[in-house]
């Protein structure tokens, strides 16, 4: 495949974004009412004593980490990525591409086991540490969003986190791995290009927890269409609304356009769970957010018909407005 030369970004430095960083522990109620806050405002936020712990955070970076330093030849038995397994630039099925090489596993065990053959040569190593890491953030994707729940005044306070605690749930995995652009091509002296890694895009499903290396790339579309970046935290996950999830709040949380930058010098890592409904769930508006003043903004649809929708078009292509009622 041949690929075209990558673009630097050009480098206007707009001051990084401060995204509302979150304590878990706090009181519920309190903590509640900073999320909805903060899906609604910025459709990002930053979760702090999260719950996860830095034992199983580790082995899923050495795990990371131990792929990605592999030579290449020895990664692509893992791929081509269709999507799940190991790919290199191209991402999806149309056209996109970056600076980017990823792993991408669906959350089922026995999916993981079966392709951890093909990424380590420990697969047992590989799975244990693929899975626990999952299950840890599963855990912390269903507290945010039965805390979502209780802000929003939904009656059924476990009626989202029901959708990927469900044995169907389509959720998803990915490891990521961005090469410093001085990989590429020297900078000048003192100065590093940016290029793009990974384009421009809103998540399709309900809600992404991320983290990533002390390694910043992560930008966020604000009111204007000016891209600003996120300092990075590897103390914090990022929380980020997806599609479904705007649809299912009625339009009152924001599912906000976002891409990464290739950093000049160093490589970047991040590790993104993605928790999505199963394929046949119904997605409709809880009748408690829908009022005079607020009516009724999407069709009710499952995952299957808006996934469907999402491999159909373009990374950047917007796809809710299909779902209008």
């Amino acid at each position: 495949m041949v690929v075209a030369p990558p673009n630097p970004v050009r480098s206007e430095k707009p001051e990084p974004i401060e995204l509302p960083v979150i304590d878990l522990s706090a009181d519920r109620s309190e903590v509640s009412k900073l999320i909805v806050k903060a899906c609604e405002q910025y459709g990002f936020f930053k979760a702090v004593h999260h719950g996860v712990s830095d034992d199983v955070i580790a082995a899923m970076e050495e795990e990371g980490l131990g792929f990605f330093t592999k030579p290449v030849c020895e990664k692509q038995r893992a791929g081509p990525a269709g999507p799940f397994g190991y790919g290199i630039k191209s991402i999806g099925f149309n056209g996109d591409s970056g600076e980017v090489e990823y792993l991408l596993l669906h959350t089922n065990p026995s999916s993981i086991s079966q392709l951890s053959h093909t990424i380590s040569d420990d697969p047992k190593k590989f799975s244990s540490a693929v899975s626990g890491y999952i299950e840890a953030v599963k855990r912390l994707a269903c507290k945010i969003l039965d805390l979502m729940a209780e802000g929003l005044g939904v009656h059924d306070p476990s009626l989202l986190s029901n959708m990927i605690r469900d044995v169907d749930s389509d959720s998803m995995f990915r490891l990521n791995r961005y090469p410093p652009s001085s990989f590429h091509t020297p900078p000048p002296p003192h100065r590093a290009t940016t290029e793009i890694g990974f384009g421009e895009h809103t998540d399709p499903q309900m809600l992404t927890i991320l983290r990533s290396n002390d390694v910043g790339g992560l930008q966020i579309c604000v009111a204007g269409g000016t891209w600003v970046p996120v300092t990075p935290d590897p103390t914090a996950f990022c929380i980020n609304v997806g599609d479904v999830l705007q649809a299912m709040t009625n339009g009152r949380f924001m599912s906000v356009r976002h891409r990464a930058l290739t950093n000049g010098f160093k490589y970047r890592m991040s590790m993104a769970y993605f928790g999505a409904p199963p394929p046949r769930a119904w997605l409709s508006v809880p009748p408690e957010l829908v009022t005079p003043h607020r009516p009724l903004l999407y069709r009710p649809f499952n995952w299957a018909e808006y996934k469907k929708a999402f491999y159909f078009f373009r990374l950047g292509d917007s796809r809710l407005q299909l779902f209008f009622k």
